[in-house]
């Protein structure tokens, strides 16, 4: 294996755990971060199989665990109560389930594990290009301050290192959400509850008794939103009663965060030198939850092309193992999210009767399992295997 200087931009899951593998290969490794004190963006996340196969592989997963709720199953109803998603993790495998985590307890493990891996951290400094000069990529803040034999871009789907690839598009979203993390005893599984395309809120338990409460809302209703906060309030109580402890907590719009989504696309992830890995790849919304997954195993796979490899082929065959895992999120996600949150209430409609029929059959019901688990790869029930050994 060809020991590499590499430069990592952005410190998020996909940055910090690619610079964690890379460094733990031998490669001399730099992260640099726009923020000047690195924290967490968003509340919460769900933790699939998929991603905690690569927190096992990095060491980390029994110190997220320990911080986070259990999740054996995901359930989504009608504001009436009937069922329109029911799926178990022991449907695919009795020992599979997810985790609740606030996006801190992640990003600490990470964040943590950076020094002991001998990583160099650079933050303040917002990269907005790395030109390939000769067979170096120069890294380009207000000033060109570093060199390095391969740039990972893994700086959100707003990076601007990114947009200077080949082929790269982003679309932002009509429809966001609002995030608000909170007490809330008695939330002990996922639920969500869908009202036509137009309403939906869910409740994730983070363990800790604590959980994070998610409100879908189109990007310009905000405004509309915080003007009529009180009634927004009685309308969710009603809506979903189980969220009655968060929904209670908060007592003024400026508690609440509003997360907008954008969705990325590239004929390819990686070019000349540089690859673009997690949301600076492939961006989509947040309808599979899947984000955060895809971002860790994109690490894994990156690391272990680059470790298998010759260097002059690893970021193509990258390319190619990570294709058809991401584009059947990206195109799953594109189909799923109007069913949810979109203006055309047939769609909800649809959606209410098609899914309990679909779950009584055996081949869909475990497509949509394994969508949830993270390891779909087709929609003819095709799979991808976990990238590491887990659980262990």
């Amino acid at each position: 294996m060809e020991l590499l200087d590499v430069g990592v931009v952005g410190a998020g899951f996909a940055g910090m755990a690619a610079a964690l593998f890379l460094a733990r290969d031998g490669h001399r490794v730099t992260l640099y971060e726009r923020a000047a004190s690195p924290g967490p963006v968003g509340a919460a996340i769900v933790l699939q199989p998929s991603g905690l196969s690569v927190l096992a592989a990095l060491g980390l997963e029994q110190r997220v665990t320990a911080q986070s709720g259990l999740i054996d199953r995901l359930h989504v109803r009608s504001p009436q109560g009937k069922t329109i998603v029911d799926l178990r993790y022991a449907t695919l495998n009795a020992a599979w389930y997810g985790l609740g985590v606030g996006r801190g307890v992640l990003f600490d493990a990470l964040w943590g594990a950076l020094a002991g891996a001998g990583v160099s951290v650079r933050t303040g400094v917002e990269i907005v290009a790395a030109p390939l000069e000769g067979e170096r990529r120069v890294i380009v803040a207000d000033a060109p301050i570093g060199q390095h034999d391969l740039v990972v871009v893994a700086d959100g789907a707003r990076s601007r290192v990114a947009q200077s690839m080949p082929g790269r598009s982003v679309r932002p979203y009509r429809w966001g959400a609002l995030f608000f993390v909170g007490a809330c005893p008695d939330a002990s599984e996922l639920q969500q509850i869908a009202d036509g395309s137009r309403r939906f809120m869910g409740v994730l338990p983070m363990g800790g008794r604590r959980a994070s409460l998610f409100w879908s809302l189109r990007a310009d209703r905000l405004d509309a939103w915080r003007r009529g906060f009180a009634a927004w309030r009685e309308e969710a109580l009603h809506m979903g009663p189980e969220g009655a402890p968060l929904i209670e907590a908060i007592t003024e719009p400026e508690q609440v965060l509003f997360a907008p989504y954008a969705d990325v696309r590239m004929k390819r992830w990686s070019g000349t030198r540089i690859v673009a890995i997690g949301d600076a790849a492939h961006a989509t919304s947040p309808q599979l939850g899947q984000g955060s997954n895809l971002a860790l195993w994109d690490a894994l796979i990156l690391a272990r092309c680059i470790r298998e490899h010759p260097f002059t082929n690893a970021l193509t065959t990258y390319d190619a193992l990570r294709r058809r895992h991401l584009v059947y999120y990206q195109r799953a996600t594109r189909w799923l999210t109007p069913l949810f949150q979109g203006d055309l209430r047939l769609l909800g409609w649809l959606r209410d009767v098609g899914f309990p029929i679909g779950q009584r059959l055996g081949p869909i019901r475990r497509l949509m399992t394994a969508s949830m688990a993270g390891v779909a790869a087709g929609f003819l029930g095709r799979r991808e295997e976990l990238p590491a050994p887990w659980p262990g």
